[in-house]
């Protein structure tokens, strides 16, 4: 009969299992530490992406952001409209000036004593003059004096007829003596 028990196969079969076990041994240990490496590198990677997606302390919430846009929208249209209403009051102001320099320049053309002897008629003057000092005269239609109307001092109305056929010089003393009465 054949021995049941062989020491030497035996102790083969245990070695050769001795030593797959340390090769699946060896291999779990470095797939063991290769899934360890892996997964340490995968935690930092996350832990990356986690940090990269929160929202850092310096920049502001979803909320603070949409409100601050919000004002600086708001800012920005008030402003614009301020620019707007000053450039409309430059505008007028540049119109405003442009009519003032213009008004200047016709001013310092214009010559008040050349206007002032248009207007005045000479004629005009001196009867204006002669009705201050007490004479009148009394004129025909076509300009000629016939009469002169004397106020004289002491308060008397005399009236001097030219047609009397007089000199200048006898009508000028007559006129003179009924003034000073």
């Amino acid at each position: 009969m054949l021995p049941i028990i062989n020491p030497e196969e035996d102790y083969l079969t245990i070695v050769a299992a001795e030593e797959k076990i340390a090769i699946s041994e060896a291999r779990r240990k470095k797939e063991l530490e290769e899934a360890h490496a892996n997964l340490k590198a995968l935690s930092r990677v996350l832990e990356a992406a986690r940090i990269s997606s929160t929202r850092p302390a310096a920049v502001p919430s979803e909320a603070a952001h949409s409100a601050t846009m919000n004002e600086l929208d708001s800012s920005r249209l008030s402003l614009a409209k301020a620019i707007s209403d000053a450039e409309g009051m430059v505008a007028s102001r540049e119109a405003e000036l442009s009519a003032l320099k213009e008004e200047a320049r016709r001013l310092e053309a214009y010559d008040p004593a050349t206007e002032h002897e248009k207007e005045l008629d000479g004629t005009a003057l001196r009867l204006a003059i002669y009705k201050g000092m007490g004479f009148e005269p009394i004129v025909e239609k076509d300009g000629r004096v016939l009469k002169m109307l004397v106020r004289a001092q002491s308060g008397d109305t005399h009236i001097v007829d030219f047609s009397t056929g007089k000199s200048e010089f006898e009508y000028t003393e007559l006129l003179w003596k009924l003034a000073r009465s």
